[in-house]
């Protein structure tokens, strides 16, 4: 018998930490009971929405290179256009590892693989993430200086980015942010906190994983190395 989240891991229903919020939420059963956190079964006696697990075969891990105006959900009670559209022909139902606010860009890493998702979102791991950020203000050197020592925007407590100008041409410049927490909007709201006007935001990076020359909207593989390297993390 293993937890109920780990099980939901396991079977590439969805991260652990997303197991719960399923679980609090009354759609997994055990043996025909709403579950419990940390209460152990076995998987053919766990339902999520009233389906049983099923084995999701080969895990699948995918890059992303997400454009602007696609929200990173599976699916949107709203209608609104998402990253699973985008990957729908990769054979597999996959899900984000982690997300990028609708009007974001950039390295969008995809899969079924359960622990692989626990790791690279939850906070101890200390993923780094290299975002380039076009802005607009007087003084992003300033900015720069302020995000480095860490901030507090509306209550929320961000620990210090490496931040630093990459170009610069009037009031306009392209940053380049790095940061390990990944909160909510964390970039932005922070870059707005010091003035600054944010007009683009891409992720390039995430750990040792590169966007490279991947077009927007289009997605492709992890390598065999890339996927060894996100097991060993």
């Amino acid at each position: 018998m293993e937890r109920v989240q780990k099980l939901l891991s396991q079977y590439g229903v969805c991260s652990r930490r997303e197991a719960e919020k399923l679980i609090l939420a009354g759609r997994v059963t055990v043996a025909g009971k709403p579950a419990e956190l940390g209460q152990k079964a076995e998987p053919g006696d766990v339902r999520v929405d009233g389906r049983p697990l099923r084995a999701s075969g080969e895990r699948v891990y995918i890059m992303l290179n997400k454009p602007r105006g696609y929200v990173t959900t599976v699916k949107d009670e709203a209608g609104r256009k998402s990253v699973a559209d985008l990957v729908a022909s990769c054979g597999a139902r996959v899900y984000p590892v982690g997300r990028l606010d609708m009007a974001s860009e950039g390295l969008l890493l995809m899969t079924n693989d359960g622990d692989v998702t626990n790791k690279l979102t939850h906070p101890r791991y200390g993923m780094t993430k290299v975002y380039h950020v076009r802005v607009e203000g007087e003084d992003p050197f300033g900015a720069c200086s302020e995000m480095g020592r860490g901030m507090t925007v509306e209550g929320v407590t961000y620990s210090p980015a490496k931040a630093s100008v990459l170009e610069r041409e009037g009031s306009r410049a392209l940053l380049e942010v790095t940061v390990t927490e990944g909160k909510n909007r964390e970039v932005r709201r922070m870059c707005e906190a010091c003035g600054l006007s944010v007009r683009r935001l891409v992720r390039v990076e995430e750990g040792k994983l590169s966007l490279g020359k991947l077009a927007s909207g289009k997605w492709r593989y992890l390598t065999s190395d890339e996927i060894d390297y996100l097991k060993s993390l």
